[in-house]
């Protein structure tokens, strides 16, 4: 709840007028609690995990509509009733452990410094802030991954979340509900380092779980932006990831590839790649020069 019963105040205290965005906050939260503010990211999540997904679900079953030269792995269909079921299990999860630690979590929130007042952080503020939340996060969702992929980890939690071993939008976070605790951690520990605003806080876990949708998305398409973005995965680099599934040492970071690159688990999908970009050369030449001889071409990658 913001200290000011005025505009007026706000703006003696500030020494200066209220930006346009200042002033539809004042008016929005003025007198409203913390903790009412901090629990829209349980609606927000909600909307996310609701809606972000359905262009997918469309993209999926209408496949004869062209959208099938965009699905990394076509032979894959999932059916809508799967997908429907995978959306109850998630918010069965929602419902019994994510709400339920959104609001438990608003004291800690509190007190690493998240604040709801004036004056409201810059774009460039929020920017450095949000670019801080993911490199942080993805650093160590990259170990947690990585420990999940042992024998234990693996068997006893994280085989639920590979159980589409072609991912699609509703399993993002689809998981054992330890993991979705002990993934928790790296998601908070951006914001507890460098504590911002709450509006940066909504941003944050709202642009966390778009993104974690369209990695598990299923789908390739070559003019999403953030194929601009350095060392970004994306949706091809984590399909690699569920695609070889238990025995995956591959592609654990979660949103950025650098630290896949820099401890040398990113190999096994860069020659899975190299082998494809062969198989796309090699199949024109056989294609045209053998008939189409796929088995020739097979016989040559064999005898390398």
């Amino acid at each position: 709840m913001l200290p000011f019963n005025t505009i007026e105040e706000a703006t003696t205290f500030l020494g200066r007028n209220l930006t346009v965005a200042e002033t539809l906050w004042f008016n929005y939260s003025a007198q409203k609690s913390d903790f009412y503010l901090y629990c829209h990211n349980i609606l927000f999540l909600f909307l996310i995990f609701t809606f972000v997904p359905l262009p997918l679900v469309f993209f999926e079953t209408m496949r004869s509509l062209g959208f099938l030269k965009y699905k990394i792995q076509p032979k894959v269909k999932t059916s809508l009733s799967e997908m429907f079921r995978c959306y109850k299990d998630v918010m069965r999860m929602f419902v019994l452990l994510v709400g339920p630690l959104q609001l438990s979590s608003c004291p800690s929130i509190k007190m690493v410094g998240i604040r709801t007042g004036l004056p409201l952080p810059s774009m460039w503020e929020i920017l450095a802030q949000l670019t801080v939340y993911f490199m942080i996060e993805d650093y160590t969702n990259y170990w947690i991954h990585r420990f999940l992929h042992g024998k234990w980890g693996y068997e006893n939690i994280h085989r639920v979340h590979h159980v589409y071993s072609a991912p699609i939008g509703f399993a993002a976070p689809y998981a054992h509900w330890l993991e979705v605790l002990i993934l928790g951690i790296p998601t908070f520990l951006g914001p507890a380092i460098v504590p911002g605003h709450m509006i940066t806080f909504w941003l944050w876990i709202a642009l966390r779980q778009i993104e974690a949708i369209g990695t598990h998305s299923g789908y390739y398409f070559p003019w999403t932006p953030t194929k601009y973005i350095p060392f970004y995965g994306g949706a091809d680099y984590h399909d690699y990831h569920h695609y070889v599934g238990q025995q995956s040492q591959s592609n654990f970071a979660s949103v950025f590839t650098y630290c896949d690159y820099i401890y040398g688990t990113d190999k096994g999908y860069r020659y899975h790649k190299k082998v494809l970009r062969k198989l796309k050369v090699q199949s024109r030449i056989y294609g045209t020069q053998n008939g189409g001889s796929y088995y020739a071409f097979t016989q040559d990658l064999k005898s390398e």
